[in-house]
């Protein structure tokens, strides 16, 4: 099992994951209350800052407990929250992790979530010891989809009406990663 403390920030060219923080309140309401970004998430939109602030403490104990981590998504030059990234169902008896990430509409289309997978990807495999990484999503969502494959994610898996979710079934499809096929190590 990894230990997830102290927090470790990761740098890319254009961006800081850092620890997510309770000051970040106003920017995961935004996230989550948005139906564009929770569109294909079978989760209720969030409806007060109480909810956010839940999901904020949610992700910190998970970090603290070791059995999660997700990072804010920042601009070098802004260290204002403008999505959440991280590997937020870890099977550590199988050296295997999920990732799971959101960005704020204006953020899309620019590589900025492309660039964030990357680098929490390295971190699973070259931290956290993983030997594969998934990202399970609506089939629907051929953005992600994109973003994984530009990673190197191989589509393994659709599951036909895999979830029940606000009254009807839903498709989920499978993507995955192993270490010794990733090459940007």
């Amino acid at each position: 099992m990894h230990n997830f403390t102290p927090f470790p920030v990761l740098k890319t060219n254009r961006l800081i994951l850092r620890n997510l923080l309770e000051s970040d309140v106003d920017a995961i309401f935004k996230l989550r209350s948005n139906p564009e970004t929770m569109k294909f998430i079978p989760r209720p939109l969030a409806t007060s800052k109480e909810e956010a602030m839940n999901h904020i403490q949610l992700i910190q104990n998970k970090t603290k407990e070791n059995e999660g981590i997700n990072w804010a998504i920042c601009l070098q030059e802004n260290l204002e929250l403008i999505g959440i990234i991280g590997h937020y169902r870890i099977k550590p008896e199988h050296f295997r992790s999920e990732i799971g990430y959101m960005l704020l509409p204006e953020f899309q289309s620019n590589g900025i979530m492309t660039e964030a997978i990357k680098e929490v990807v390295k971190y699973g495999f070259n931290e956290m010891d993983l030997n594969s990484i998934e990202g399970i999503i609506d089939p629907k969502n051929s953005a992600s989809g994109r973003v994984l494959e530009k990673n190197g994610f191989i589509k393994e898996a659709h599951f036909l009406e895999y979830e029940f979710y606000d009254g009807q079934f839903l498709d989920t499809a499978i993507y995955s990663i192993l270490k010794k096929n990733c090459s940007y190590l």
